[in-house]
């Protein structure tokens, strides 16, 4: 898959796709509807699959004194549209000039003059452009006048809920993870790089893999049964997702403690996949109650997967 930063980066070797837009934050079954069904008419056409999306998201621009938290993070958001079958994936940055921009002028300039679209595919709720005035009337109407069919996909149920981001985001803020498992159709999981910390956990008996997270995550804070995947190899482990309020930080941090020896990770990516909710996230006395507390963890989740 290839990686666009931008619109204004296509070239003319890009001209000519099926198109679909959105989010995809967390690419739940609504998302993988959308992607197949744009797959299809690629198919169809002989044209390759393009998926424009944005960064920051437009709730996140708008809201930014509270945005919402983030489902999957850049890099396993990616991991999952290139298993998909995507072959480019358009990354359009949201900030003033976009949200300026009139939905006619985002179709024209964005998708018919740069991306080259000869078909869209969106969900049939989409709103796009100043105000969010454009909508599936209006690429259908545009369509007509410039070459390209524009189809709106309904809503995906798992079975009475609606599958959508925000359904996602209240079972995973609960720690539901069969709940989220189906709506995804895949276990819940993180991808990111690991990065080399302040060496506390190896100075307390456990040492662990880092992954920062640049957002708050939609995932409850808190102790999880983990597998994990590295160097190609597959891990089970506990993992910590939380801010260390014993150490008295703020920024969110993914600490996975792999079972076994897994050699040198650092600078590699990880993907974790959450298995079982052990406990929340707790602030301790002492590095010591600390410790001991981790060793319990340990030992919960090695039960986990033995039981």
């Amino acid at each position: 898959m290839e990686l666009i930063r931008g619109y204004r980066n296509l070239q003319s070797r890009h001209h000519g796709c099926v198109l679909t837009i959105g989010n995809f934050d967390g690419v739940h079954r609504g998302h993988q509807a959308l992607i197949a069904r744009a797959g299809s008419l690629g198919r169809e056409r002989g044209l390759p699959v393009a998926l424009m999306t944005f960064e920051p998201t437009p709730r996140e621009y708008f809201a930014q004194d509270n945005p919402p938290p983030r489902i999957s993070t850049f890099r396993g958001k990616v991991k999952v549209l290139r298993e998909l079958g995507v072959d480019r994936m358009i990354v359009e940055r949201f900030g003033r000039r976009l949200a300026a921009m009139p939905a006619e002028d985002f179709v024209r300039e964005a998708l018919v003059r740069a991306a080259g679209a000869r078909a869209v595919v969106i969900g049939d709720d989409f709103r796009f452009g100043h105000k969010r005035a454009g909508d599936l009337a209006l690429l259908r109407a545009m369509g007509r006048e410039l070459g390209f069919v524009a189809e709106g996909l309904g809503t995906v149920a798992v079975g009475q809920e609606r599958c959508s981001s925000t359904a996602l985001r209240q079972a995973l803020a609960e720690a539901d993870l069969a709940r989220a498992e189906a709506m995804l159709g895949r276990p819940y999981e993180m991808t990111g790089h690991v990065r080399r910390g302040l060496q506390l956990a190896r100075k307390l008996g456990m040492p662990t893999t880092n992954i920062f997270l640049h957002r708050p995550p939609a995932l409850r804070l808190g102790i999880y049964a983990v597998r994990a995947r590295a160097n190609g190899r597959d891990y089970e482990g506990v993992a910590a997702l939380g801010v260390r309020p014993t150490l008295g930080f703020t920024r969110c941090l993914l600490e996975t403690h792999v079972f076994g020896e897994p050699g040198e990770l650092y600078g590699h990516a990880m993907t974790v996949q959450f298995r079982q909710f052990l406990r929340p996230e707790e602030r301790f006395d002492s590095l010591d109650d600390l410790a001991a507390q981790m060793q319990r963890d340990k030992a919960d989740a090695m039960a986990f997967f033995a039981s």
